[in-house]
């Protein structure tokens, strides 16, 4: 079993086949794209493939390590991440080609329209290592 991360993308993408933007979508059109997605997440689980998924917000801040005390915190500049990640779903499956028919099964969510959103989804493995050799 290999781990991959699919990332859905906001922006920064080459276009969805239906691309309208997810803010211009009725609340119909939402919930369906939402209900698909749970959907789909509770299907990976009953297969023993789903490890963790979440949307994420629009919200967000830089923070890192400056010596002793309280860590320092920005709103920005970003390196688009903040507008262009709109969430993930982690999947630990038998091969890179079951990960590619996932992605695109998960490419499916309906959108305006009802019609299938289309986008694309970065796949990506997760780095692998063994720690024991590393350590000695």
């Amino acid at each position: 079993m290999a781990k991959y991360l699919l990332l859905k993308h906001y922006r920064g993408a080459p276009a969805a086949t239906n691309n309208v933007p997810m803010d211009q979508w009725t609340p119909d059109e939402v919930d369906a794209h939402m209900k698909y997605m749970d959907d789909f997440a509770t299907e990976l689980e009953r297969s023993g493939e789903f490890v963790s998924g979440d949307a994420l917000s629009m919200d967000g801040m830089w923070v890192r390590y400056d010596g002793e005390g309280k860590p320092p915190v920005t709103d920005g500049p970003f390196a688009e991440t903040k507008d262009l990640i709109a969430g993930w779903m982690i999947i630990d499956v038998d091969s890179q080609e079951r990960a590619i028919q996932l992605a695109g099964e998960l490419s499916a969510a309906p959108a305006a329209g009802g019609e299938p959103l289309g986008e694309w989804l970065e796949v990506r493995p997760f780095l692998t290592w063994d720690r024991e050799a590393t350590a000695e």
